[in-house]
C-alpha cells in the first residue's frame, strides 16, 4: 500500500500517532523520532539561552561553562592541552616550590627603594630624594627605604636581597614596550608573543591546573602561551560560571559528555572537575589566615596565593600585578610620601604572606621588578623615565647577601641613567635557577636571543 503522507505536524502535548502512518509500528517509531527532535531542539535551545545569560554574567576570568560547550573539537583541545592536563597530580606535593613575579606598573625608581650611602652623584642630583635616616642598612654600604621596615625580619634572616643596576638593551622608556619586553622575556618577535614564565613551566614539568596562576582580571603577558594558565581575583572564582542553579546540573552533564569516550581527554576532564570541586572546597569558608596576619591593598592578591599553596594546589609559577609606579612628580621618598606608601602598602602584603605561609615560605620565593627604573636626576619632586632598575627578591631559602649582583657606582651615567651592570634576564633566570634547581641549559630555553648568565642569588 503506498503511504499517505502526514499533512498534520506533531501535537507536543496530545500527539495522534495515528496520523504519522498508517502502519500503526511505523506511525510509534515516527512519534519516537519527533519527540527525541523536539527534545533535542529543546535541550539546544536552553543551552543557546544558558549561554546568553552567562556571557551577560561573566567577564572572562577562570575556567567557564562556555570552555565546555563551545564545541567537542575546541574542547577536547582545551582542556586536554590547557587548564586540565595532568591534574592526576592535583594538589600533590611539590619539592622544588612557588615562583611569584610580582610586576610594579610604572616604572619603579629603584634609587627610592635601595641606594648607595653617602653617594656623592646622588647627593648632587637628586637632593630631594635621598633616602633617610631611618633607613634600613644592607651590604655594601648600600641601604634600603624605611617603607620595608615590615621586612626586617627577613632581611636579618637574610631571605630578602636587592639586585640594583638591572636593565635589558632591549627596552626603551615607553610603558607599553618595555613592560612587554620584560613579560616576554624579550621581543614580540624574538618570542612569538610567548611570556617567560609559560616557557619556564616547560622545564618544570609535568603539574596541575593550577600551576599557572596570574592573580587579576586578565592574564599577564609572562603567562601566556601553551600551558594553560589560570587568571583569577579569588579562589572562588574557580568555578563554572553563570546561574546557580544551573551548576550542578552542567556539571553533572560534563561528567557525562565526556564519560566512555575511550578518549585521553576523558581523564583530563574528569580530574580537571575534581579539581574545581577542590578549589570551590577551599573558598567555602572564609578563609583563615594566620593568627595577627592581616591582608590590605595589594595584600588580598597575595592572600588568594596563601590560600592555595597552603590548601595543597601546588602552584608553581605565579604573577601579581600593583599599578601607581609612575611617579613624575610628588614621588616623596619619606614617610607619608606617594612613593614610600605604595612601597609600604607592598613590604606588608610580602610581610603577611611569608607569616601567613609559616613553614610552607620555605618552598616560596617572590621576585618584584618593574619594566625599568628613572633617572638619576630628579625633575621638580619626581623622575622621569629611565633605565637601571631593581629587583627585589623575597625567599624562603637564604640568599647570597641583601645586595646581590655587580655594582660598579655612578660615577659614569648612562645617558642620565643608572647603567645596566645586571641584564634583567640574566636575574630573572638566576632567580628561577636557583628556586627549581634548573641548569643552565634550561633556562637559555626560557629567554630567546639571550645567553643566560647566572648571577649568584642564593647561599
Amino acid at each position: 500500500m503506498e503511504m499517505t503522507v502526514n499533512p498534520y505536524p506533531l501535537h507536543p502535548e496530545c500527539p495522534d500517532v495515528r496520523r504519522l502512518a498508517d502502519n500503526p509500528a511505523e506511525a510509534l517509531l515516527r512519534a519516537e523520532a519527533d519527540i527525541v527532535a523536539a527534545e533535542s531542539a529543546a535541550e539546544a535551545d536552553r543551552y543557546r539561552r544558558l549561554e546568553e545569560v552567562e556571557e551577560a554574567q561573566q567577564d572572562g576570568r577562570g575556567v567557564t561553562r562556555r570552555t565546555f560547550v563551545a564545541g567537542a573539537a575546541a574542547t577536547a583541545t582545551a582542556l586536554a592541552t590547557a587548564q586540565f592536563v595532568t591534574t592526576s597530580a592535583s594538589f600533590a606535593a611539590t619539592k622544588t616550590g612557588t615562583l611569584i613575579h610580582v610586576f610594579l606598573y610604572g616604572g619603579l625608581d629603584g634609587l627610592s627603594l635601595v641606594a648607595p650611602s653617602n653617594d656623592a652623584v646622588l647627593s648632587k642630583a637628586r637632593p630631594d630624594l635621598l633616602l633617610g635616616n631611618d633607613s634600613l642598612a644592607l651590604d655594601r654600604g648600600f641601604k634600603l627605604t624605611s617603607a620595608f621596615s615590615p621586612l626586617e625580619k627577613w632581611l636579618k634572616a637574610g631571605q630578602l636581597g636587592f639586585v640594583p643596576a638591572v636593565s635589558d638593551p632591549r627596552l626603551s622608556r615607553s610603558h607599553f614596550q618595555a613592560a612587554d619586553a620584560c613579560n616576554l622575556g624579550g621581543l614580540p618577535g624574538e618570542t612569538g608573543g610567548r611570556g617567560w614564565l609559560d616557557s619556564l613551566v616547560d622545564a618544570l614539568g609535568k603539574g596541575t591546573a593550577f600551576r599557572s596562576v596570574g592573580i587579576g582580571s586578565t592574564l599577564p603577558r609572562s603567562l601566556v602561551g601553551v600551558n594553560g594558565a589560570l587568571a583569577l581575583n579569588s579562589v572562588g572564582e574557580l568555578r563554572l560560571n553563570g546561574d546557580d542553579k544551573y551548576r550542578a546540573a552542567t556539571e553533572k552533564a560534563i561528567r557525562g559528555l565526556f564519560t566512555g569516550i575511550n578518549h585521553p581527554v576523558e581523564d583530563a576532564v574528569i580530574e580537571g572537575m575534581g579539581a574545581l570541586a577542590t578549589a570551590q572546597k577551599l573558598a567555602a569558608k572564609p578563609y583563615a589566615a594566620a593568627a595577627g596576619v592581616k591582608y590590605e591593598g595589594v595584600g588580598y592578591a597575595f592572600q588568594q596565593l596563601a590560600q592555595l599553596i597552603k590548601g595543597g594546589a601546588n602552584v608553581r609559577v605565579a604573577t601579581v600585578g600593583m599599578g601607581g609606579y609612575d611617579t613624575h612628580e610628588n614621588q616623596g621618598t619619606s614617610e607619608g610620601g606617594q612613593l614610600w606608601r605604595r612601597l609600604n602598602e607592598l613590604a606588608n602584603a610580602m610581610a603577611a604572606f611569608f607569616t601567613d605561609l609559616g613553614d610552607k615560605a620555605s618552598d616560596v620565593t617572590v621576585m618584584v621588578s618593574s619594566e625599568f627604573g628613572r633617572r638619576v636626576a630628579s625633575n621638580s619632586g619626581g623622575t622621569d623615565h629611565g633605565h637601571g632598575g631593581v629587583v627585589t627578591v623575597l625567599s624562603g631559602r637564604k640568599l647570597a647577601g641583601s645586595l646581590l649582583g655587580t655594582w660598579n657606582g655612578l660615577s659614569k651615567l648612562d645617558s642620565g641613567d643608572v647603567p645596566e651592570y645586571n641584564n634583567m634576564f640574566n636575574v630573572y633566570g638566576s632567580v628561577a635557577q636557583g628556586r627549581f634547581g634548573l641548569t643552565a641549559a634550561q633556562v637559555d630555553k626560557v629567554f630567546p636571543r639571550q645567553k643566560f648568565t647566572p648571577i649568584k642569588m642564593y647561599a
